[in-house]
């Protein structure tokens, strides 16, 4: 909430469980700045009451009765877009289907624990609200259509003749996103060939979300996307997504190789997996050769990471304002200077592949970037 907004953020919680109704409810009302204006059963419920209490920021529930909540967003983002945060079960179903929720334009997602619901909602909830609050701010525009299941090439991966060909194995990519970056990140990962620098991705994500994120994005890319395990080698073509929550991923350097490495220590800004962990490991192992990009997200990780990778020469990208669904991280790291470029997400696929280490180390050594 903006500190002019006059009222408070109406939401609308949606849900089949009556304890879950009542437990988002009043983690959401303890916030002086949020009012739950009602409740709803099933997406009929909710259709009427959205009508009657116009809200700000609906929660979702995947699993209803009637219809189900991807159907119900598909509905809602085509005739009355808004923002919606959905909740979501720690399951491999539910987290394939959140990302689908994603794709259709859901802003964020809360997890729904199995056992012991109360005491765990209760943990949720200075995450809950300051995802509302996020959630409140984001203009969500209609979708004209649905997202595509299944591989999607990139342009370079048919182009024949065209598709760059990378004569050494030294470059890496390094990615980092929060809200909004799964859908960012599959953009940026669509428009690399088959034979891109090996790339590591910390993106905040659950334990249990991230496997389905990196298979998701494996069906959907021209190049082969897993999570991380420990001792990986980072090879061109090769995507490595850091473990969801239970695993900081590094970038270490074995003899001529780049490797993967976790390590289960506490969180860094609150997070873990940190982009910050993973920029500055790659400003350590690789330097110049690394070409890094931090995209939409909540908060300020990775901003230090990046200005650590500039300062040793490598190229470094931040998404601009008009194409981040949260400005937070990126908005940091333009404000401390760690952003050789600010670009649009629909460009900076190809600011990846050019070879700006002349020009990164030319910034490392005090030169002009303009």
């Amino acid at each position: 909430m903006t500190e002019n907004q006059a009222r408070p953020i109406r939401v609308i919680v949606v849900d089949d469980s009556a304890l879950i109704r009542k437990l988002l409810a009043r983690i959401l009302d303890q916030a002086p700045d949020i009012e739950v204006v009602d409740t709803a059963a099933d997406p009929y419920d909710a259709r009427e009451k959205i009508k009657q209490h116009d809200p700000d920021v609906l929660t979702l529930d995947v699993e209803m009765p009637k219809m189900d909540g991807i159907t119900f967003l598909r509905n809602l983002m085509r005739l009355r877009p808004m923002p919606v945060v959905m909740v979501s079960s720690l399951t491999e179903a539910g987290a394939d289907v959140t990302l689908q929720a994603l794709e259709l334009g859901a802003v964020d997602f809360v997890t729904k624990p199995g056992t012991d619901v109360a005491h765990a909602m209760e943990a949720y909830a200075d995450a809950l609200i300051e995802k509302i609050r996020t959630a409140s701010r984001i203009r969500v525009q209609a979708r004209s259509s649905t997202p595509t299941e299944g591989p999607t090439p990139s342009p370079r991966a048919s182009a024949g003749g065209g598709t760059r060909r990378f004569r050494t194995t030294d470059r890496v990519i390094a990615l980092g996103a929060s809200t909004g970056g799964t859908e960012a990140l599959k953009e940026v990962l669509m428009g690399l060939p088959p034979d891109a620098p090996g790339i590591v991705i910390t993106q905040h994500i659950p334990a249990g979300f991230s496997q389905a994120f990196a298979e998701r994005m494996d069906r959907s890319t021209a190049l082969r996307v897993k999570e991380a395990e420990d001792g990986d080698i980072v090879m061109p073509g090769h995507v490595f997504v850091a473990p969801g929550t239970d695993y900081h991923l590094r970038l270490d350097r074995d003899g001529a190789r780049y490797v993967c490495r976790l390590d289960a220590q506490g969180p860094v800004n609150r997070h873990r997996p940190s982009v910050d962990v993973l920029f500055e490991s790659a400003a350590q192992s690789a330097g110049a050769n690394t070409v890094a990009a931090l995209l939409t997200g909540m908060g300020d990780d990775g901003a230090r990471g990046l200005l650590a990778l500039r300062e040793a020469g490598a190229h470094t990208i931040a998404q601009d304002e008009a194409t981040s669904l949260v400005w937070g991280m990126p908005g940091e790291a333009v404000e401390r200077g760690a952003a050789v470029q600010v670009l649009p997400l629909g460009r900076i696929a190809d600011a990846l592949l050019d070879d700006h280490r002349d020009t990164a180390r030319a910034v490392a050594n005090g030169g002009d970037t303009s």
